[in-house]
C-alpha cells in the first residue's frame, strides 16, 4: 500500500515540476474545455459465464483556442478481461480527429491500437487507481507512414468527503506520456506530455458518476519545430458502470 502511495506522490511531484513557472515561460498557453463520457461493464447479462469479459466505450470532445473551436475528438472502444477483483487487462482501438492548436497546420486523423493494465484498490482513506497503457499510433497526414509507440502511466487518488456532501470525493491524478521511438513526422523519443488533474467527483447512483475540475496539460514539442504548449483545461466527465 505504502509503495503505491509513494509512487503516486512522486508522479504528482513530477507533474508539478513539469508545469512550474520556469518551464511555462517557454510555452504557448491556451484555455480549453474537455468533455468525456465513458461506459464500462461486463457481458454477464448475455451469459453469466461472461462476467469476466468486459467492455469499454469512451467518447471525448476537446475545444481549444480559448475554448472557441473544436480541436480534437476521441472515440475509444475496447475489450477487457478481469484477472481478479482489482486487476483487468484491455485491448482496443481509438480514432482521434485532430485540428488546431494540436495540429500545427492541416487537420489530420490519428488511429491508435491500445493495450492497458488497470489496477484499483479501496483503502480506509480512499481509492488508488493505476493505469498502465501502451499505444501504437498511425497518422494519415501526407508523408507520415511511421508507427509511433507511446507509453502512458496514470496514478489517481480519490478521497471521500462525506463531511461536505454524501457521495462527494476529492480526486487528484497525474499521467505521464513517454514516446518510445522517433518518426518521420517529427515525433521524438522521450518525454511527450504530462497531465495533472484536481477536482471533485460525485456518485449519482451505483451506475452513474461525474467529475469536474482543472487539468494542466504540458506538451513537449520537438526543438526548433514548435513551441511547447501548456493547456489550462476545464475537464468535465461522466462515467457509466454497468
Amino acid at each position: 500500500m505504502f509503495k503505491k502511495i509513494h509512487i503516486l506522490i512522486a508522479s504528482t511531484v513530477i507533474g508539478a515540476v513539469l508545469t512550474s513557472p520556469a518551464i511555462a515561460e517557454k510555452t504557448v498557453e491556451d484555455f480549453q474545455t474537455w468533455g468525456a463520457i465513458t461506459a464500462t461493464g461486463d457481458f454477464s447479462s448475455i451469459d453469466p459465464k461472461l462476467k469476466k469479459l468486459k467492455f469499454w466505450m469512451e467518447g471525448q470532445g476537446r475545444f481549444g483556442d480559448n475554448s472557441s473551436r473544436f480541436s480534437q475528438s476521441l472515440i475509444r472502444p475496447g475489450i477487457g478481461y478481469a484477472v481478479n477483483e482489482k486487476t483487468s487487462v484491455w485491448l482496443g482501438y481509438a480514432w482521434v480527429p485532430t485540428s488546431r492548436p494540436f495540429a500545427a497546420t492541416s487537420p489530420f486523423n490519428e488511429h491508435r491500437i491500445w493495450q492497458q493494465l488497470l489496477w484499483a484498490n479501496e483503502y480506509s482513506f480512499g481509492k488508488i487507481t493505476s493505469r498502465t497503457r501502451s499505444e501504437q499510433r498511425f497518422f494519415d497526414s501526407p508523408g507520415n507512414n511511421d508507427v509511433a509507440y507511446r507509453y502512458r502511466q496514470l496514478f489517481e487518488l480519490s478521497v471521500p468527503m462525506p463531511f461536505i456532501l454524501p457521495n462527494v470525493s476529492f480526486v487528484v491524478s497525474n499521467e505521464i506520456f513517454i514516446n518510445l521511438n522517433s518518426t518521420n513526422s517529427g515525433i521524438r523519443s522521450g518525454f511527450n506530455q504530462n497531465r495533472a488533474f484536481a477536482g471533485i467527483g460525485y456518485s449519482f447512483n451505483k451506475i452513474t458518476s461525474g467529475r469536474i475540475g482543472y487539468m494542466n496539460q504540458y506538451l513537449n514539442r520537438p526543438k526548433n519545430a514548435r513551441p511547447d504548449q501548456m493547456q489550462h483545461i476545464l475537464s468535465v466527465s461522466l462515467g457509466l458502470n454497468f
